[in-house]
């Protein structure tokens, strides 16, 4: 079966809501499709307060923030799909969709891709054990599943999923035992670290992690000290657990955006390879557009202004917008997002997009 859509939107979280309401409210005909439950993404895992400007959603928990998002869906009658994963896209915009038992091509006049990012691995002696998980796929257990991963958790990586999770897990009941990072400061943002040192967690700086022991379910983890990268020999702790989460960084998910045939690099402070895209989202494939994480692993605040600036850019380029009107709307967007990555965080990030911008993703030969 095939179908028509004037915008066809691949994933359901922070960037793509924020895209197509929109769209939506401009009249443009808005599919969204998620493969979850519920869309959302990770807003309903973030159960912490947004920090920043009142413009930045500053004091709302991130799942309040994902409800008003759906609200608005609602409100400006965009389609959902959910339960349904975008298998391929294809020449001419088409896109192949599992949905409700069988394979729908929807020809699209516009797509966006905003699928996110997945967790890096971190290989180690016993990391297939069952106990050892991904810091997000805890934090879905706890926040949107009310399951503890474990009672003694050791969290690799201090980064702010690493250190904002690992608090999360506190508050459900959880001991974290300690928190290891390979470098000799912390990475998450002092305010998430300040909470975790007052409730008495270690940080075991300049330490990695050696080996996850267990028959059936991980015990015991080792740690050692490291120097110049590589483990000093005679460190090594041995730490009672039932669990070891992992957070050690994420990348872009970019399966659907290959497909498409759109130009890719390696941006490390975006998270390693991503799709290359112009100032309005649009990638190098005239039509489909890139936001959120799919773009460059940044903030939840940020991946919605990009969905916002693909969202008007998508709906101009349809004729729902005249040239005035797009562009005003879409450089007071603009300017949130210039906002959002300043500061000693931000900035390295602010960078990478402008050197992204200065490619001109429309002018660099596809693969």
């Amino acid at each position: 079966m095939t179908i028509k859509k004037e915008i066809v939107i691949i994933g359901g979280g922070p960037a793509g809501l924020a895209a197509a309401i929109e769209a939506a409210k401009r009249d443009a005909g808005v599919l969204l499709i998620d493969e979850n439950k519920r869309p959302g993404g990770q807003l309903f895992k973030q159960i912490h307060k947004f920090f920043g400007s009142k413009a930045h959603n500053a004091g709302v928990r991130g799942v309040d923030i994902g409800k008003q998002l759906l609200v608005q869906t609602e409100e400006t009658g965009v389609e959902i799909w959910l339960d349904s994963a975008a298998v391929g896209i294809f020449s001419e915009k088409k896109v192949a969709v599992l949905h409700e038992g069988t394979t729908v091509v929807v020809q699209a006049e516009r797509i966006l891709i905003s699928t996110g990012a997945t967790e890096n691995a971190l290989r180690f002696k016993g990391w297939t054990l069952p106990g050892v998980m991904g810091a997000g796929a805890a934090q879905t257990m706890v926040n949107v599943n009310r399951v503890l991963p474990g009672k003694r958790i050791l969290m690799v990586g201090s980064g702010n999923v690493g250190v904002i999770v690992a608090y999360q897990l506190m508050q459900a009941g959880a001991n974290v035992v300690g928190i290891v990072e390979g470098m000799d400061h912390i990475g998450a943002y002092g305010v998430h670290a300040a909470k975790i040192r007052r409730a008495g967690v270690p940080f075991y700086l300049e330490h990695t992690i050696k080996e996850a022991r267990g028959r059936e379910h991980v015990k015991q983890a080792v740690i050692a000290q490291m120097h110049g990268g590589r483990i000093v020999a005679g460190t090594e702790e041995i730490i009672d657990v039932d669990a070891i989460c992992v957070a050690v960084g994420l990348r872009p998910l970019t399966e659907l955006a290959y497909m498409a045939g759109v130009y890719h690099e390696f941006i490390p402070e975006l998270g390693g390879f991503m799709p290359l895209h112009d100032e309005n989202m649009e990638s190098s494939v005239p039509g489909i557009y890139i936001a959120g994480d799919t773009a460059g692993v940044e903030e939840a605040n940020t991946a919605m202004d990009e969905g916002r600036l693909a969202g008007i850019a998508m709906a101009q380029s349809l004729g729902y917008l005249t040239k005035e009107e797009g562009e005003k709307a879409k450089e007071t967007v603009r300017d949130r997002l210039t906002a959002l990555r300043q500061g000693p965080f931000g900035e390295r990030r602010l960078h990478a997009k402008e050197r992204i911008l200065e490619k001109g993703a429309k002018n660099i030969c596809q693969f």
